[in-house]
């Protein structure tokens, strides 16, 4: 139905209408290409781009042929102007005395008005249509159109069977324990999970297609400090991976921190790594979860505490001078699955700027 409509629109309404969807399109699946390092979507939208440069060319072409066109028909005019110009100049000699008695004797007004009188030419050319007219009309009909599609996620009801992603619950306005009066600086739960969850978290984890399926952030207290070091932290939850960003506010530094994970043994398979992330010190480490099973009856009988999939940790330091307090990035998935290092250094390089400063709340 589509190409039997375009088959017949005129010329000055199809071949724009080709430029607009091949510019449109085009530039939009380079604009994703570039975004999602998709090198399928970049080849379609440089096909599109081509067929616009090429449909751009051949209106250029019928623009100069038209012009040139009517160029030959204003000099051909001109020509026809020139040639009635003689039988004037022959009527002039007409009208001067003659000895030719019969010339003498034919009524003056009859000689004259077939000497005057309009000389036969060719026919009126049909008026030409308005190219330009047609085209701007064209351009500012589809380009409402392309507009639509440019925007359509904005401007189109969103489906209301569609995923939609997951929002922080509200638990600014809990009670806090003491230990955040005692660290005015330290940000709530709250602000955690606000910062984390993103709309292109799913995509800084190499799975743009999922949506967040849960969000939570908690004001909780570090353990084994009896709730005199704040802790807050925020998990969001994707089919694929869960990702919790916690901050903790103690004296440790991060260099301190690698000692310790040096003197306790716990490195994995040569897993911490030291690197710096926006200017401050930061440590890689990798550690497994904990898997609880709760009985609720039967003959079963297992292990209330098992050893979950591995996690892989980055520590950041909470400021450049490492004077203490860390913000920590885990990521962990059922399957033990786990996104290569570098999404954790994005994330990290995307979430913590956004973060309030410490002492706003």
């Amino acid at each position: 139905m589509l190409g039997l409509l375009l088959r017949v629109l005129p010329f000055w309404v199809r071949e724009p209408l080709f430029i607009v969807i091949g510019s449109v399109f085009g530039l939009r699946l380079m604009y994703l290409a570039a975004r999602d390092s998709d090198g399928v979507a970049g080849a379609i939208g440089a096909a599109f781009l081509v067929f616009t440069a090429i449909r751009v060319h051949t209106v250029v072409r019928a623009l100069r042929a038209h012009r040139n066109q009517g160029q030959g028909s204003a000099s051909a005019a001109g020509g026809t102007v020139t040639d009635t110009a003689a039988p004037a100049t022959a009527l002039d000699q007409a009208q001067a005395p003659t000895a030719d008695p019969i010339a003498a004797s034919a009524p003056a007004g009859s000689h004259a008005g077939a000497g005057t009188g309009p000389r036969p030419g060719p026919d009126k050319p049909e008026k030409d249509h308005n190219a330009w007219g047609q085209a701007v009309a064209a351009l500012a009909v589809f380009g409402a159109l392309a507009a639509a599609v440019w925007l359509g996620d904005r401007v189109m009801p969103v489906n209301a069977n569609a995923p939609q992603p997951a929002s922080c619950s509200d638990t600014e306005h809990e009670k806090l324990p003491k230990a955040y009066e005692r660290t005015p600086r330290a940000v709530t739960g709250d602000d955690l999970c606000k910062a984390l969850n993103r709309p292109d978290l799913a995509r800084l984890l190499g799975t743009p297609e999922e949506v967040a399926s849960s969000a939570s952030g908690s004001s909780g207290t570090a353990p084994l400090t009896d709730g005199k070091v704040a802790e807050p932290d925020a998990q969001i939850d994707f089919d694929t991976y869960s990702v919790k960003l916690s901050a903790t506010y103690d004296k440790m530094s991060t260099a301190q921190y690698v000692r310790l994970i040096d003197i306790a043994g716990d490195r994995i398979e040569n897993d911490v790594r030291t690197l710096k992330v926006l200017g401050r010190p930061a440590v890689f480490s990798s550690d497994h979860t904990m898997k609880l099973e709760i009985n609720l009856g039967g003959d079963q009988k297992g292990t209330p505490v098992q050893q979950g999939p591995l996690a892989r940790t980055l520590s950041v330091a909470l400021d450049r001078k490492d004077l203490g307090g860390y913000y920590d990035i885990t990521v962990w998935s059922q399957t033990g699955a786990l996104p290569n290092d570098g999404a954790l250094v994005d994330i990290a390089e995307k979430v913590l700027p956004t973060i309030p400063e410490r002492g706003v709340h």
